[in-house]
């Protein structure tokens, strides 16, 4: 059985403009869920956009998976009046494919993950004669009709909170379906439906930048919680603010100079001699990194990255990993979610504030003064518990 993700785009937004492009923990908004598209069992996964500059992000970003297509909607299918309905029967129409099941996922419900997809897969798959499922949280909370009476609890009984059932509420994250009952409905849920229920934090929608704020917590909590003792085997560091000043000599031909420190060097020759195997990425694509990398004999170099975490996250599932045997050294925000989730995380003490406000640790050394070294001698001291057990 096919199974096809559906993710819509629109370049038009009112409350925060260019939220789905709007960095999330240091990476766009829709890259939260498209992540966890990847992981999960669905067989290809298709960005229904109007914003050209997404395609291109996604055709630089996700060339690695054959699992992901950027397709343009029409500017109709884009309005402000224009139903998610409507665009994905103009996808059908115009793609004609072959599938057994579709899933609908929305880029504003970040806290999807890749289990909440396979269970709503799972549901309908189960032949439990389920047409559809969909994504709720139970809430706790005591709801109300407009008329002044009580929807869903005794005011004369008012239930603790652990005899409440609750109350189920569609989150609008994840939404799959048969190919037939979405033919014959065009509708993104029909017929029998199951429900899966996510965290109550998904629930928590992004209609303002205080949303965005409080959305933006709620994931670094999660990343942060993950985190586990272990032996570091992984040093993952940033380049720009890192290795280096932060910056950028240029003269007539374009980039001249960056400064570098050798005792950095020095330290992550150490390091790798005591068995943590030493990674590179930035945003950037440098010859000069590239020549300074080479020199250091840093064999995995990633150059050009803009989404961060998917690329460590597609490295520990590569390599049988986990977050908690990585140490990652960033400076800005767009190392936030690769700060949160590693099991060890510093920054220089110049970096900015975001990133030293979700550091493990604030080095205090600055960037291209030591900074590194003293991560590395942080590393060999800490790894040395585990030689002695």
């Amino acid at each position: 059985m096919k199974s096809i993700g559906f993710i819509p785009l629109r370049k038009g937004s009112k409350g925060i403009p260019g939220k789905n492009k709007k960095k999330l923990l240091g990476r766009p908004l829709f890259c939260w869920v498209l992540g966890e598209a990847i992981a999960s069992n669905l067989d290809e996964i298709f960005i229904y956009t109007d914003d050209d500059e997404i395609i291109a992000f996604i055709h630089q970003e996700y060339h690695w998976t054959d699992k992901v297509t950027a397709l343009k909607r029409s500017a109709t299918s884009a309005s402000d009046d224009a139903s998610t309905e409507f665009a994905v029967l103009e996808f059908l129409d115009n793609k004609k494919l072959e599938f057994d099941h579709f899933c609908l996922l929305q880029a504003t419900s970040p806290f999807t993950r890749a289990q909440d997809i396979n269970q709503c897969l799972e549901a309908v798959f189960t032949g439990k004669n389920y047409d559809a499922a969909l994504t709720v949280v139970n809430t706790h909370r005591f709801s109300w009709l407009a008329d002044g009476n009580p929807k869903n609890y005794d005011i004369f009984k008012r239930p603790r909170r652990q005899d409440f059932e609750g109350l189920l509420i569609e989150n609008g994250a994840c939404y799959v379906t048969t190919h037939s009952a979405l033919r014959e409905s065009k509708n993104r849920i029909s017929g029998n439906i199951a429900t899966v229920t996510m965290p109550e934090e998904s629930l928590t929608e992004i209609d303002s930048l205080t949303d965005w704020k409080i959305v933006e917590e709620l994931l670094a909590a999660r990343l942060k919680s993950q985190k586990q003792t272990a032996k570091i085997t992984h040093l993952i560091l940033d380049v720009d603010g890192v290795f280096t000043d932060g910056c950028i000599y240029y003269g007539t031909d374009g980039e001249l100079m960056k400064k570098f420190d050798m005792r950095d060097g020095m330290g992550l020759e150490i390091l790798r001699q005591n068995g943590v195997e030493v990674m590179v990425m930035t945003s950037e694509d440098s010859p000069i990194v590239a020549s300074r990398m080479k020199k250091l004999k840093i064999d995995k170099v990633y150059m050009g990255v803009k989404d961060k975490y998917s690329l460590l996250s597609r490295i520990v599932t590569n390599q049988q990993l986990s977050f908690s045997q990585l140490a990652y050294i960033g400076d800005d925000v767009n190392d936030l979610a690769n700060i949160c989730a590693a099991g060890w995380s510093f920054t220089p003490a110049n970096a900015t504030m975001i990133v030293k406000n979700h550091a493990d640790i604030i080095l205090n050394h600055n960037s291209a003064d030591g900074a590194i070294r003293e991560a590395c001698e942080f590393i060999m001291k800490y790894n040395n518990r585990y030689e002695k057990l």
